[in-house]
């Protein structure tokens, strides 16, 4: 890989650059580091320099700043051919051309149709197949537990990760005989601990495998976001089948990765704060509270990758320069002093009303699935815990280990004793 060593080398020597551990060893301290160094930061991301957003109202004026773009052919260093295929993190900029990957004009015309389909209205019409699925799943978390010789049974695995696939894959039109089959290589692929050969396969196995959704959605459609985006005429010009592609792809992915997170860490955070889950179960707060706390507190999406600047932008006394890259570190930004207050690493869902965070973005490229991730939890919790008010973690919370991935917070497993 040819990356900009020596640039990466020259920041870190002056102590300007943070470099973010690719095996997440430590992400609270991590997360207070970034935020020491500033509203904009200067990162290092496996060899590659970058800048990082840490601050609410800094992200908030450059998530709508047009000067910042995803097209990856302003990024200087991709120019220059000093970060290439090899770099293991290009998978989730040079993604293929979709809403995620464009701006103005053409993201609006990619984004139209998804956003249609996920409306209030829709949410609610799918509501009972939601609740449908989550009790389906908290059967399986009872017989699991029954079956263990200690009782403890992995919340993700049975529960918090097979949930929102479900829903996802249904909204999709992907049959539930391959959701394994895409868990199992959307997690290769996020995974620092892949090499970037076989992770680049694994692209392209995505790639083959969801184009042939889309060729037969195309022949033969259904009442599903797939041949919803097939036949969309937006602007009188319909989207390619590298576009339909590109927009499941991702939208699979952010559409299971970000609810596996927020539904993990909210149970997380109230089993190592019993005081405030006794205040939830006996009706003082409500689980909504719980659930923007939450992705205030402990962000489901760590650091997003990346917007280009097309020129030179002023922040401040800082300049990015044309060319240059930057991450948006939504953590850090929940955990901004100036815009949260003094306690902001501290996990309180009593603090004043309402939790105004920006941890599904801001802008033109807010994430469309958020209200679906809200709706996911808003059923998932409470049903968790009105089966099981007993439960607590089956291990020390220092126990609980983060999967090796640089952008999700995510852990590899979280064992749980269903009854105390």
């Amino acid at each position: 890989m040819n990356c900009p060593h020596a640039a990466a080398r020259e920041t870190a020597s002056n102590g300007a650059a943070v470099v973010i551990d690719p095996l997440v060893q430590d992400l609270d301290g991590e997360t207070a580091r970034l935020r020491d160094a500033g509203p904009l930061a200067r990162i290092e991301l496996l060899g590659v320099p970058a800048l990082t957003v840490t601050r609410h109202a800094l992200a908030r004026q450059l998530l709508v700043d047009p000067r910042l773009v995803k097209d990856l052919d302003a990024w200087g260093l991709w120019q220059r051919g000093e970060v290439t295929h090899e770099w293991p993190l290009i998978g989730m900029i040079d993604a293929g051309r979709s809403m995620f990957t464009v701006d103005g004009a053409e993201h609006r015309r990619l984004r139209t149709k998804t956003s249609q389909a996920l409306t209030p209205r829709r949410l609610e019409e799918i509501r009972p197949d939601i609740e449908k699925f989550t009790e389906e799943l908290l059967d399986a978390l009872a017989e699991q537990g029954e079956r263990s010789e200690n009782g403890a049974v992995d919340l993700k695995s049975v529960f918090a990760q097979p949930l929102p696939m479900r829903v996802v894959g249904m909204l999709m039109g992907v049959d539930e005989a391959e959701h394994p089959m895409l868990m199992k290589r959307y997690k290769a692929f996020f995974s620092m601990l892949t090499p970037q050969e076989e992770r680049l396969a694994l692209l392209a196995e995505l790639d083959v495998f969801y184009a042939a959704l889309v060729r037969e959605r195309a022949a033969r459609p259904t009442d599903d976001l797939t041949s919803a985006l097939i036949l969309a005429e937006e602007g009188g010009e319909p989207l390619t089948e590298e576009e339909v592609v590109g927009n499941l792809k991702a939208m699979v992915a952010a559409g299971h990765e970000t609810t596996i997170g927020l539904i993990l860490n909210a149970v997380r955070a109230l089993l190592t704060h019993p005081d405030q889950l006794r205040m939830v179960l006996d009706g003082e707060i409500p689980w909504e509270t719980v659930i923007e706390e939450t992705l205030r507190w402990d962000t489901p999406t760590t650091h997003l990758l990346m917007r280009f600047a097309t020129e030179d932008i002023q922040v401040g006394d800082d300049v990015i320069a044309k060319g240059e890259g930057v991450v948006i570190s939504y953590r850090a930004i929940g955990r901004d002093t100036e815009h949260h207050g003094a306690d902001a690493d501290d996990f309180d869902i009593t603090r004043p009303a309402p939790i105004r965070h920006m941890t599904f973005g801001h802008g033109p490229h807010i994430c469309p699935g958020a209200a679906l991730s809200r709706v996911e939890a808003g059923i998932a919790l409470p049903a968790l815990f009105g089966r099981f008010p007993g439960l607590r973690a089956a291990v020390a919370d220092e126990e609980v280990r983060k999967l090796p991935v640089m952008t999700q917070n995510d852990m590899e497993a979280f064992p749980v004793l269903l009854h105390g």
